[in-house]
């Protein structure tokens, strides 16, 4: 059963939200959001079904929005929806049938929930606990004990850490494939919700951090919450700037979080030679604007692609994604990571419609926004 959901005039929308009120009142009836053509967006009736052996039941409480990943599917724009990806030769192909075809139902990652149910042999679970994880925009979850365990939250933590536990992962993974050095000078360009994490992340491991983002908004964000400084692009050079207060040597590494060609073009200039790149962002499309005969090719430069899906490979015998799920929501309860403060936008589960509507339209007073599910902030 599909429940309308794109916005409308408001009387639509309100006829929805009275639609969610009556579900969640009666308790018969969860829904998830689902994606059922480019920019269209609908509410699904999820089964109910009885526990199996060794499962627990969640009811949501908040589901982060990501501006990134998430819009790319809301826009179309991704490639997986475009073209199939060959996972055994790790390439994307020119398909009839691209990997994700409409309705997509895989939206959101960013969630933290509370157990309301477990079956009668499950013994580490108990309902009340909280548990963080990524089961997507929808009212209700079933995981397995195990699963549950492993994403367990701490019982006096604020539970909207947990919707950092993913996009705080991928975040450490780029400090990770940064391989900061206690004391070097890291510019981080694009202080959108991975840039803010990325700019504690590196300041905890030993850096001075520079963060670069032309709103004004989100650079006051990053000084409040740890940056040495901040610098506005459209007010000049990034390259000249760094490389003329560290006598011409430029910053020890740049991490590019923002997916703008040009962002990824003036990290480039302003790192110092034989020094490393980190390319976060995720890009859409062709990348206009590289030019890869200057400072790329005479300055020796290193540009590594750094991605949840995959940890950096020397690594990977110690660190799996798992661990730094687990680690994102740790360092945010011993205080050594401040997440909660990026949150500047949460609405009802009912208004996910209006709320996808100003993210495409690139609302920059915007930072993390999350879906809550009757819970209050």
């Amino acid at each position: 059963m599909m429940w309308a959901g794109r916005l409308a005039a408001n009387p639509v929308l309100k006829r929805l939200q009275n639609a969610l009120k009556l579900c969640a009142e009666a308790e018969v009836t969860d829904l998830a959001l689902v994606l059922t053509a480019a920019r269209q967006l609908s509410y699904e009736e999820i089964e109910q079904v009885p526990l199996r052996s060794g499962q627990v039941r969640l009811r949501t409480l908040f589901s982060g929005i990501s501006a990134g990943t998430e819009l790319s599917q809301y826009r179309g724009t991704s490639p997986y929806m475009n073209r199939r990806w060959d996972e055994q030769n790790r390439m994307f192909r020119e398909s009839a049938v691209p990997s994700w075809t409409f309705p997509v139902r895989n939206l959101g990652y960013e969630e933290a929930g509370e157990v309301v149910e477990v079956a009668s042999d499950v013994t580490r679970i108990k309902p009340g606990d909280r548990i963080f994880g990524t089961w997507g925009h929808r009212s209700a979850h079933v995981l397995s004990e195990a699963e549950a365990a492993d994403r367990l939250l701490p019982a006096d933590a604020d539970p909207r850490i947990g919707i950092f536990s993913h996009i705080g992962a991928v975040a450490l993974n780029g400090v990770h494939d940064a391989r900061i050095r206690m004391g070097d000078l890291v510019v981080v360009f694009g202080l959108g919700v991975p840039g803010q994490i990325v700019l504690q992340a590196a300041r905890a491991s030993g850096a001075t951090v520079i963060g670069v983002d032309p709103v004004a908004s989100r650079r006051l964000m990053a000084e409040q919450l740890g940056a040495d400084r901040t610098l506005d692009p459209s007010g000049g050079s990034v390259a000249e700037i760094v490389k003329g207060e560290t006598g011409g040597r430029g910053a020890d590494i740049c991490i590019e979080v923002s997916g703008v060609p040009a962002a990824l073009a003036e990290a480039m200039r302003t790192v110092a030679y034989a020094s490393r790149v980190v390319a976060m962002g995720f890009f859409q499309g062709e990348t206009r604007g590289l030019f890869l005969g200057d400072e790329f090719h005479h300055n020796r430069i290193e540009v590594i692609s750094s991605q949840i899906s995959g940890v950096a490979p020397e690594a990977s015998h110690r660190w799996s994604k798992l661990r730094l799920w687990q680690t994102a929501v740790r360092l945010q309860h011993e205080g050594r990571l401040n997440l909660v403060p990026l949150i500047t936008d949460m609405v009802p589960f009912a208004e996910a419609p209006s709320l996808f509507t100003r993210l495409d339209a690139g609302d920059p007073g915007i930072l993390q926004s999350v879906l809550s599910f009757g819970e209050e902030a």
